[in-house]
Protein backbone atom coordinates (compact mmCIF):
# COMPACT_ATOMS: atom_id res chain seq x y z
CA UNK A 1 0.00 0.00 0.00
CA UNK A 2 1.06 3.54 -0.70
CA UNK A 3 -0.17 6.75 0.85
CA UNK A 4 -0.59 10.43 0.10
CA UNK A 5 -1.74 13.02 2.61
CA UNK A 6 -5.37 12.10 1.97
CA UNK A 7 -5.41 8.61 0.48
CA UNK A 8 -4.14 5.11 0.93
CA UNK A 9 -4.02 3.36 -2.41
CA UNK A 10 -2.82 0.46 -4.48
CA UNK A 11 -3.59 1.51 -8.05
CA UNK A 12 -1.63 -0.15 -10.82
CA UNK A 13 -2.20 0.32 -14.53
CA UNK A 14 -1.04 -1.47 -17.65
CA UNK A 15 -0.52 0.92 -20.56
CA UNK A 16 0.46 -0.29 -24.01
CA UNK A 17 1.10 1.87 -27.07
CA UNK A 18 2.67 1.61 -30.51
CA UNK A 19 4.98 3.62 -32.75
CA UNK A 20 3.23 5.33 -35.63
CA UNK A 21 2.37 2.89 -38.43
CA UNK A 22 3.48 0.08 -36.11
CA UNK A 23 7.03 0.45 -37.30
CA UNK A 24 9.66 -1.63 -35.51
CA UNK A 25 11.78 1.37 -34.55
CA UNK A 26 12.22 0.69 -30.83
CA UNK A 27 15.49 -1.20 -31.06
CA UNK A 28 19.05 -0.77 -29.79
CA UNK A 29 19.92 2.81 -28.86
CA UNK A 30 16.41 4.13 -29.62
CA UNK A 31 14.88 1.62 -27.18
CA UNK A 32 17.43 2.49 -24.49
CA UNK A 33 16.83 6.22 -24.90
CA UNK A 34 13.04 5.85 -24.80
CA UNK A 35 13.30 3.61 -21.73
CA UNK A 36 15.44 6.19 -19.91
CA UNK A 37 13.03 9.00 -20.83
CA UNK A 38 10.07 7.00 -19.51
CA UNK A 39 11.84 6.57 -16.17
CA UNK A 40 12.52 10.34 -16.11
CA UNK A 41 8.84 11.07 -16.71
CA UNK A 42 7.76 8.66 -13.97
CA UNK A 43 10.17 10.27 -11.54
CA UNK A 44 9.03 13.80 -12.48
CA UNK A 45 5.35 12.90 -12.14
CA UNK A 46 5.63 10.88 -8.93
CA UNK A 47 4.60 7.52 -10.32
CA UNK A 48 6.41 4.21 -9.93
CA UNK A 49 7.29 2.01 -12.88
CA UNK A 50 6.75 -1.55 -11.75
CA UNK A 51 7.67 -3.07 -15.10
CA UNK A 52 8.61 -1.67 -18.49
CA UNK A 53 9.04 -3.68 -21.66
CA UNK A 54 10.18 -1.95 -24.83
CA UNK A 55 9.59 -4.19 -27.84
CA UNK A 56 10.50 -3.17 -31.41
CA UNK A 57 6.83 -2.46 -32.24
CA UNK A 58 5.22 -1.55 -28.89
CA UNK A 59 5.80 -0.45 -25.31
CA UNK A 60 4.20 -2.18 -22.32
CA UNK A 61 4.27 -0.11 -19.14
CA UNK A 62 3.05 -1.34 -15.76
CA UNK A 63 2.88 1.63 -13.40
CA UNK A 64 1.64 2.44 -9.89
CA UNK A 65 0.05 5.85 -9.55
CA UNK A 66 -1.72 7.95 -6.93
CA UNK A 67 -5.51 8.19 -7.39
CA UNK A 68 -5.30 11.79 -8.62
CA UNK A 69 -3.91 10.54 -11.96
CA UNK A 70 -6.42 8.99 -14.34
CA UNK A 71 -5.11 6.27 -16.69
CA UNK A 72 -5.82 8.57 -19.65
CA UNK A 73 -3.61 11.25 -18.09
CA UNK A 74 -0.80 8.74 -17.53
CA UNK A 75 -1.01 7.55 -21.13
CA UNK A 76 -0.99 11.10 -22.46
CA UNK A 77 2.01 11.97 -20.29
CA UNK A 78 4.15 9.01 -21.29
CA UNK A 79 3.30 9.28 -24.97
CA UNK A 80 3.42 13.06 -25.36
CA UNK A 81 6.35 13.88 -23.13
CA UNK A 82 8.47 10.94 -24.31
CA UNK A 83 8.15 11.80 -27.99
CA UNK A 84 8.85 15.49 -27.38
CA UNK A 85 11.90 14.77 -25.20
CA UNK A 86 13.26 12.13 -27.57
CA UNK A 87 12.82 14.26 -30.67
CA UNK A 88 14.28 17.34 -29.00
CA UNK A 89 17.34 15.46 -27.74
CA UNK A 90 18.11 12.99 -30.49
CA UNK A 91 16.30 13.59 -33.78
CA UNK A 92 18.66 15.01 -36.39
CA UNK A 93 16.32 14.60 -39.32
CA UNK A 94 12.77 13.51 -40.16
CA UNK A 95 13.62 9.80 -40.25
CA UNK A 96 14.96 9.56 -36.70
CA UNK A 97 11.98 11.06 -34.86
CA UNK A 98 9.87 8.93 -32.55
CA UNK A 99 6.15 9.27 -33.20
CA UNK A 100 3.41 7.34 -31.44
CA UNK A 101 0.27 5.99 -33.03
CA UNK A 102 -3.03 7.38 -31.85
CA UNK A 103 -4.63 5.53 -28.99
CA UNK A 104 -3.40 3.12 -26.36
CA UNK A 105 -4.48 0.14 -24.28
CA UNK A 106 -5.10 0.71 -20.56
CA UNK A 107 -5.93 -1.96 -18.02
CA UNK A 108 -6.04 -2.09 -14.24
CA UNK A 109 -3.94 -4.11 -11.79
CA UNK A 110 -3.31 -7.74 -12.29
CA UNK A 111 -1.92 -9.70 -15.13
CA UNK A 112 -2.54 -8.70 -18.70
CA UNK A 113 -2.12 -11.64 -20.99
CA UNK A 114 0.08 -11.51 -24.03
CA UNK A 115 -3.08 -12.32 -25.99
CA UNK A 116 -4.67 -9.06 -24.80
CA UNK A 117 -1.63 -7.06 -25.89
CA UNK A 118 -1.48 -8.90 -29.23
CA UNK A 119 -5.21 -8.28 -29.77
CA UNK A 120 -4.70 -4.55 -29.22
CA UNK A 121 -1.74 -4.46 -31.62
CA UNK A 122 -3.62 -6.45 -34.27
CA UNK A 123 -6.72 -4.25 -34.05
CA UNK A 124 -4.55 -1.17 -34.40
CA UNK A 125 -2.84 -2.64 -37.46
CA UNK A 126 -6.26 -3.27 -39.05
CA UNK A 127 -7.25 0.36 -38.36
CA UNK A 128 -4.12 1.57 -40.19
CA UNK A 129 -5.04 -0.33 -43.34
Amino acid sequence: MKTTRHATYNLNYQIVWLPEYRQSVLVNEVADRVRNILYEIADDKGVEIIDLTVQPDHIHLFVSSPPKHAPSLLANWVKGISSRKYNHRYADNEGEKVRWARGYYAGTAGHVSSETVQDYIQRHEEDDQ
